[in-house]
């Protein structure tokens, strides 16, 4: 009869309601703490995207004025045409990228600004490029390049 009246030790239904409580408000913290981290990867994600655009445009701009001994642009068509002696490049600006042959650089372009000695000019020569470029913050991209002989002699 020992054996019949015997307490078997467990939890009570009501420390089993408070436990799965307890564990469901942690379970729905971490998913909204999961879904903040994930939008913030995402924006990372998209700022840095964005800045290494526009780091390759600014080095392909460096190259292409310094190797280059003139530099025109037009306003109508947003075009520059760099020519050396051995080749001839150009660039097409548009309001979100960036064309330059077959490589294309997405960028958003919020100014332009094209200058000749120290001047901002709409067509003709230029000696330097001021850009404001990006959706964040923006970012000021000038280029410039010394005059060549050959500049100065047409």
């Amino acid at each position: 009869m020992n054996t019949l009246t015997q307490r078997i030790k467990a939890f009570s239904l009501h420390e089993m309601l408070v436990v799965l409580l307890i564990t469901a408000l942690v379970v729905g913290m971490a998913y909204s703490v999961l879904r903040l981290v994930q939008v913030q990867m995402s924006g990372i994600a998209s700022n840095y995207s964005e800045a290494a655009e526009i780091r390759r445009l600014k080095q392909s701009l460096w190259a292409d004025f310094h190797s280059h001994d003139r530099i025109w642009y037009e306003s109508e068509t947003k075009e520059m045409i760099m020519v050396n002696e051995l080749q001839q490049v150009g660039y097409h600006f548009m309001e979100q990228m960036v064309v330059k042959a077959q490589d294309t650089f997405k960028v958003d372009i919020r100014e332009l600004t094209p200058y000749f000695e120290t001047e901002p000019v709409t067509n003709g020569e230029i000696d330097a490029l001021d850009v404001y470029l990006g959706q964040h913050g923006g970012t000021r991209l000038f280029v410039f390049k010394d005059n060549a002989a050959t500049t100065y002699i047409d």
